[in-house]
């Protein structure tokens, strides 16, 4: 049977209040919750990769001990599920207590040198779930699973998936927030990660000027994943330097791909920098700097994929100043900011030029810049560009511009002659460059994946899934394993958007609703 212990509440106070309505919560880190429990519920996709890269026994896995755990008819022998308390910053503003409102944390996981803490989305209400009911749907469910998994794959910092259960039981969700509210199926999704801190737990503590609390919470946060820095007489600057290096280094990776997050709030911010809570997010086909997937971000477009990288050093703006009590030090904290935006433009413009297959130092900004510009003048597919890219050498003839990148742009029209003299230049470049071609192509293909599971794709398998299908979902689920490897069996995924899905819900533009 799957055995967990209880690290985070053993360590940090627990809400004295055990029933489980809805209320403001005050000197505490969590509540103690228990799941609902779903009866008739069924896993529909097991992680198993994840379960061998932990070394536990299979048997423990394919065990009915494990899945009624996971849909919490049974309690894990150690479990204490909680649900921790937290605030945040929701599109600028203050937006009070949070909270897991529909996660229940079952508790940690013990390997052979960490943690790993399991948490139920999905599984019934909590103290923290306000007017909702703290259930979730497949189709969200499917999103999420399927999106962790991609992103770990890709080689970018996320919270992981184990499981994928339907519960059996329906659950009322207004889709696009418009009155129209219908029933649909029910499920429960098994994150991991070494843990769900965000930002926003230790915003609550700073604005009720809880120095008491925010202080336990950063020795506990700084001792269980920042041990190096326990011994340091600033060791809460150290590691607030530390936090902002790791969100810089997942904000590079997420304009890689061409990955928007679409609810870039404090409190969907890992401590631990990774990516975390993934609800409207979506994929860049046609390249648009303004591109948000999340209908609640419009009109103004906060979290607009070009913004992603300031609106990171906003928010950790307002976690450096949640930490102020403990720090004492606002020239210190105001340098971090500062150097954020150095350090992101530094990164940023490495990450590009391996994208290219070029050493930074052959590469101008202006030379991005004019890259840039034509991928949204041309409406080029940002995946497909860079991927074709690796077809051009600096032998490559003009002609044979438009032959590998004529299926790229979603603009019909023909190649302009502002991406012709770009590619030229580039080819001049190449040139110049240290690299061989097989060096430059291995470069490339590091960084640039071929597959990305874009928003209609994942449409379509929650469409077939809805039907009792999920045959898509598992052909998804084994594509993202090998993103950055051509294989014939995926290459009708390696296209453009097709123009149904440009305006249909769910392949586009999505709300936050679950």
């Amino acid at each position: 049977m799957l055995k967990l212990e209880s690290v985070f509440t053993s360590a940090l106070p627990a809400d004295p209040i055990e029933a489980q309505y809805p209320r403001q919560v005050f000197d505490a880190m969590f509540s103690w919750v228990k799941p609902k429990g779903f009866p008739n519920a069924e896993i529909k996709l097991l992680n198993k990769d994840l379960c061998k890269s932990w070394n536990i026994e299979e048997s423990v896995f394919t065990a009915q001990s494990f899945s009624d755990i996971m849909h919490g008819n049974l309690i894990a022998e150690g479990s204490m599920p909680y649900a921790m308390c937290y605030g945040g910053h929701q599109f600028g503003q203050w937006a009070g207590q949070l909270g897991d409102g529909r996660a229940i944390n079952l508790g940690e996981l013990a390997l052979k040198s960490t943690y790993v803490t399991l948490q139920l989305k999905g599984a019934g209400p909590t103290p923290y779930a306000r007017t909702a009911d703290g259930f979730a749907v497949l189709r969200s469910s499917i999103r999420e699973f399927l999106m962790s998994e991609a992103m770990h794959y890709l080689g970018i910092p996320t919270t992981r998936a184990l499981t994928l259960s339907v519960t059996g039981e329906s659950v009322l969700r207004d889709i696009m927030y418009n009155g129209d509210a219908a029933h649909e199926p029910g499920a429960i999704v098994c994150r991991t990660a070494p843990s769900f801190l965000r930002f926003g737990n230790y915003e609550i503590f700073a604005v009720r000027r809880d120095v008491v609390n925010l202080k336990k919470l950063a020795d506990f946060t700084i001792d269980q994943f920042f041990g190096e820095f326990a011994g340091y007489s600033d060791k809460y600057l150290a590691w607030f330097k530390d936090v902002a290096e790791m969100t810089c280094d997942l904000i590079v990776h997420w304009q890689r791909v061409g990955f928007v997050h679409g609810v870039m709030n404090t409190d969907n911010m890992s401590i631990l920098g990774l990516t975390i809570d993934y609800g409207p997010y979506g994929w860049m086909d046609d390249y648009d700097p303004n591109f948000t997937p999340n209908t609640t971000d419009l009109p103004h477009k906060r979290y607009r994929f070009s913004n992603q990288p300031m609106i990171a050093q906003w928010n950790l703006m307002a976690l450096g100043k949640a930490l102020m009590p403990l720090i004492n030090d606002e020239q210190s904290i105001v340098s971090i900011l500062n150097d954020f935006a150095t350090h992101y433009e530094e990164k940023y413009h490495a990450m590009m030029s391996s994208k290219l297959g070029l050493e930074p130092s052959l590469v101008s900004k202006e030379f991005l810049q004019n890259l840039e510009s034509l991928l949204e003048k041309d409406e080029m597919d940002m995946t497909m560009f860079y991927s074709q890219l690796l077809e051009i050498d600096s032998s490559t003839q003009q002609n044979e511009f438009i032959h590998i990148l004529k299926d790229v742009s979603y603009n019909s029209g023909k190649m302009s002659d502002k991406c012709v003299n770009w590619l030229v230049e580039y080819q001049l470049l190449l040139k110049g460059s240290s690299l061989t071609s097989h060096q430059r192509r291995k470069l490339m293909q590091k960084v640039n994946p071929r597959y990305v599971l874009r928003n209609y794709m994942n449409q379509m398998a929650i469409e077939a899934a809805y039907q009792g299908d999920f045959g898509l979902v598992e052909e998804f689920f084994e594509m993202i394993k090998s993103p950055y490897t051509k294989n014939e069996k995926y290459e009708k995924w390696f296209a453009k958007r097709p123009d149904w899905a440009k305006e249909k819900i769910g392949s586009s533009m999505l709300s936050c609703s679950s």
